[in-house]
């Protein structure tokens, strides 16, 4: 089974609770990132335990490995099961955040490459090859590869065997779920659920997966 991962990127804490109790039936985990996070601080997570779902940290953790392990440790005491980090920053800064998931029971994922137009820019020429072996190194849970590129996530798929595969840039960026949904663990999808007039009903759509 493909699980199928909702992105929760609206600003409001309410709003936020209200979407994914809609979604929860249909849904495996949700990833919070940058903008409802700041919006309404980590206890985001406490709101949303009650759904007993996996919350998924998504900062992009990029730092030296002291402010990685701090800002790791702070997202883990807050509730969260999962976070994303970045790898480009290294090996030693992406292992602390490795290890500081596993301490607490967690799993860790590697941005391998990114899925908007942009990322093509340096994310090319075997560097998101690079930063997938170093997950694997690293003995990361998983890594982020582009729906909007499905090749690409075949040929990482190659470098990290057996380790999950989450995929977001489905809907709004143009991914197609079903071509996807094929070569991946999860698919992460945000605006084309949380913008839809009843986003409960279009999470089971997108549910199709799942089964």
């Amino acid at each position: 089974m493909t699980e199928l991962i909702l992105s929760l990127d609206v600003l409001d804490r309410e709003e936020a609770v209200e979407i994914a109790e809609s979604c929860a039936p249909h849904i495996d985990a949700i990833k919070i990132g940058y903008p409802l996070a700041l919006r309404t601080g980590l206890s985001i997570a406490e709101d949303l335990s009650g759904l007993a779902l996996p919350l998924i940290a998504d900062f992009k953790v990029a730092d030296i490995p002291n402010t990685n392990r701090l800002i790791c440790e702070a997202v883990f005491g807050a509730g969260f099961d999962a976070v994303i980090a970045h790898g480009f920053v290294g090996a030693d800064a992406a292992q602390t955040c490795v290890e500081v998931a596993h301490r607490h029971g967690g799993t860790a994922y590697i941005v391998a490459e990114m899925s908007h137009p942009g990322a093509t820019t340096f994310f090319h020429g075997g560097v998101a090859e690079e930063i997938a072996a170093l997950a694997v190194s690293c003995r990361a849970d998983g890594i982020i590869a582009p729906a909007t590129r499905p090749d690409r996530i075949a040929k990482l798929r190659e470098i990290v065997g057996d380790r999950a595969i989450y995929s977001p840039g489905v809907g709004a960026q143009g991914g197609d779920l079903d071509t996807v949904a094929d070569l991946v663990d999860g698919v992460i999808v945000g605006r084309s659920i949380y913008e839809a007039k009843d986003p409960g009903a279009e999470a089971e759509r997108f549910s199709r997966i799942r089964r």
